[in-house]
């Protein structure tokens, strides 16, 4: 089922929904939308009603006005399809708002499952990447394909990876993403950034998350992310750390490996 939601105070959004049985919410990166997802839904549509959506801004939901508060988004799109209780899977960023969702809402997550991200009220330690004021400068220079490629090269190639060495399948999964991060790209949602932390960030909260917990850490990832991951892992009481060979978007790169560690949660 493929629909949009006209949410009231949000705007008209993309959803997709697929499968029977206990629901799990997937949250993309603030880099791809929610087609990183395909392939881990299509192997869990046959025991579990799978939802994907894309933030407004992104793909094919509309684009964004004014900065959005990205966790209330997630509970205005829950709400809209219906669902009470879902098991919670969130990338990047996505991770984070599914995080805070989770503390804001205990009752309704089955589990969270949280893939190189990092909690709100998280400070970053060491450099920033190396491109990244390149790619402000290219975003602000309106080279869109310059911006979007080189955001590829620091979220999706990572560190310490040649692209040139990517599998067949990777360099697959590569395309996909730069096709996502171009529309995200040109319409400037980027520096359309979250404006409305928790009051109570979940840095100081983990020991409060009462779902069972995966925490999924990219070897290929920067530092910091990886940092993040472990201090997650040991924040969350009963939280299980898995490192899989991927990157930032490690379930775009493998699917079916994901799809199946997620099914041992």
């Amino acid at each position: 089922m493929n629909k949009y939601l006209d949410l009231p105070g949000h705007g008209r959004m993309y959803a997709e929904s697929e499968g029977t049985g206990p629901a799990i919410v997937f949250v993309h990166a603030d880099f791809l939308d929610g087609r990183m997802w395909d392939g881990v839904r299509a192997r869990l549509a046959a025991r579990h009603r799978t939802v994907s959506y894309d933030k407004l801004g992104f793909g094919r939901s509309d684009p964004a006005a004014v900065p959005v508060v990205r966790r209330k988004e997630l509970t205005a799109v829950v709400d809209a399809l219906g669902l009470e209780t879902f098991h919670l899977v969130g990338c990047s960023n996505g991770g984070q708002q599914a995080l805070d969702f989770t503390l804001e809402h205990p009752d309704r997550v089955l589990s969270l499952t949280l893939v190189n991200a990092s909690p709100s009220g998280w400070q970053p330690q060491g450099d920033m990447p190396p491109l990244l004021m390149e790619m402000f400068a290219a975003v602000q220079a309106g080279d869109t394909a310059a911006a979007s490629e080189l955001q590829l090269r620091i979220w999706f190639d990572g560190p310490d990876r040649d692209k040139t060495r990517f599998s067949p399948e990777i360099r697959e999964a590569r395309r996909q993403a730069s096709v996502m991060n171009r529309i995200f790209v040109e319409r400037g949602t980027f520096f359309l950034s979250d404006p409305q932390a928790p009051e109570s960030p979940a840095l100081s909260r983990l020991a409060e998350v009462k779902a069972p917990a995966l925490v999924v850490d990219g070897l290929w990832d920067w530092s910091d992310n990886r940092r993040a991951s472990r201090f997650l892992a040991e924040g969350i009481p009963g939280a299980r750390r898995v490192e899989v060979d991927g990157g930032h978007a490690a379930p775009l790169e493998d699917p079916a490996g994901f799809a199946a560690l997620w099914e041992k949660i």
